[in-house]
């Protein structure tokens, strides 16, 4: 394909990114921007107005059997079986709470996409899993052996069990969690694992035979180099991942890597976009297309045509999205709400005892939201197009708002602009540059409202 040529905007002088790395926008707004509601709506009248017939599910099972170095997710290592089986009845009464509301207004009720995320959804033993799909299909209503669903594992807990379960049930997508192959990275990002463990877990994915095989791999890590990025590179391409995902490597408060994080700014940027570049030029070359900053998708294959034909991507669908589990959000066209969250140990036990207490009425409002408006809804429509490599379609946008995006963002537009990050190509299509691409986690926050922004710089971190 053409490279595309550079759009010209009317310049402007807003604050320009100082790194290429400020945030990983997958949903927009984050969830440091939700708060308590006072209110507390119920379900019902949340979903009131929605479309039923195309919904997806999220699932959120906040366990993992370790906590790595740079994880600011809200999950809980080593739980008890008591824990997670008394999770699983919660859950259970969640999803009826939540399916109640869903069928108030009479509509018929249809899911198209569900995923399984965490934590590591595999810390469950292969009879909690059982548990959970049925939960999915028999109380939600979700048919797990027709729609495309995804499920999250680790090399310790894809065990030949586990994974028969999800094969039996239809997962189409299983995403392991690597992150390197060099046992040396693997300890410098607080990871404790073996290659040896990682290659047989491997090998039962690629016995169980799931339509999609996806590799996360981290780059940035103290010490890594091109040179054994490539290591980690040519073993994720040996075992012909359909999906291989790109991260950089971010430290955040509460995480185990910020204790002793002493790195120099500038040079780790320069490190992580080295890498960047150096993996994208890698994957492309090994016959992968990539479809945003982080994925990359093996042309020919099931995540290829799965994605262009249901619609599966790195940005979630962000309006009849139903979330169950703590800490799962859920996405109606004006609300965007959850549970609790947090990510310091203590907080998080807290916060899932106190999940597992809930009473089944209380599932029936919701709870920690953030209220969406038209002009955040153009935003998250923005960011969810233009961080994509496809890019955003002007006339989808116009069609959607009345207007066109470089009206309603003239500042943030220029700003790419000038950067040399924004190109036009056919059909009236805003796309990013390659370079454009790179600094993607910059571009992102540039079109947080300031709404957003003010919530999550009085977040307290917990």
């Amino acid at each position: 394909m053409a490279a595309p040529v550079p759009v010209q905007l009317t310049p402007s002088a807003p604050e320009e990114p100082a790194t290429p790395y400020r945030q990983y926008v997958y949903a927009y707004p984050h969830q440091k921007a939700y708060r308590l509601l006072t209110d507390r709506p119920l379900l019902r009248d949340v979903w009131a107005n929605e479309r039923l017939d195309a919904l997806s599910l999220y699932v959120h099972i906040p366990f993992c059997e370790m906590r790595c170095g740079f994880c600011n997710l809200f999950t809980r290592t080593g739980a008890p079986e008591d824990v997670t089986r008394a999770f699983l009845g919660t859950l259970e009464r969640q999803a009826t709470a939540t399916r109640e509301a869903l069928e108030a207004k009479g509509d018929p009720v249809r899911f198209t996409l569900a995923a399984f995320g965490g934590g590591t959804p595999t810390y469950l033993t292969a009879d909690e899993l059982t548990r959970l799909c049925d939960i999915c299909e028999h109380v939600m209503g979700a048919d797990l052996k027709v729609l495309p669903w995804s499920v999250e594992t680790s090399p310790t807990t894809a065990t030949a069990d586990r994974l028969a379960v999800l094969a039996e049930r239809g997962a189409t997508r299983l995403s392991i969690g690597v992150q390197s192959f060099v046992d040396e990275e693997a300890r410098a990002a607080v990871r404790p694992q073996r290659r040896q463990e990682v290659e047989e877990a491997l090998a039962r994915l690629k016995e169980a035979a799931f339509p999609i095989l996806n590799i996360d791999l981290i780059y940035g890590i103290d010490g890594q180099t091109e040179q054994s990025f490539r290591v980690s590179l040519d073993a994720a391409l040996s075992w012909e991942p359909e999906e291989i995902y790109l991260y950089p490597l971010y430290v955040r408060p509460l995480t185990g890597l910020m204790a002793r994080h002493d790195k120099d700014g500038r040079l780790w940027d320069e490190q992580r976009l080295r890498l960047y570049r150096y993996g994208r030029d890698h994957l492309l070359a090994a016959g992968y297309r990539q479809t945003s900053m982080r994925v990359f998708q093996r042309i020919g294959t099931a995540a290829v045509e799965l994605s262009d034909l249901a619609g599966i991507s790195e940005y979630n669908q962000q309006a009849g999205m139903v979330g169950l589990g703590v800490g799962a959000r859920s996405f109606t066209t004006d609300l965007h709400y959850t549970t609790d969250y947090a990510v310091a140990v203590p907080e998080v036990r807290r916060i899932i005892d106190d999940y597992i207490a809930t009473p089944t009425e209380e599932f029936r409002r919701a709870q920690w939201a953030f209220r969406m408006d038209q002009d955040e809804r153009r935003r998250m429509f923005v960011l969810q197009a233009l961080l994509e490599w496809s890019g955003l379609r002007t006339d989808a946008y116009r069609r959607r708002f009345g207007t066109r995006p470089e009206a309603d963002f003239p500042a943030e537009f220029a700003t790419l602009a000038e950067r040399g990050w924004l190109a036009g190509g056919a059909g009236e299509s805003l796309l990013l540059t390659a370079e454009g691409m790179a600094w993607a986690d910059a571009i992102g926050p540039l079109f947080f409202s300031a709404r957003v922004n003010d919530a999550m710089n009085s977040y307290q971190e917990r």
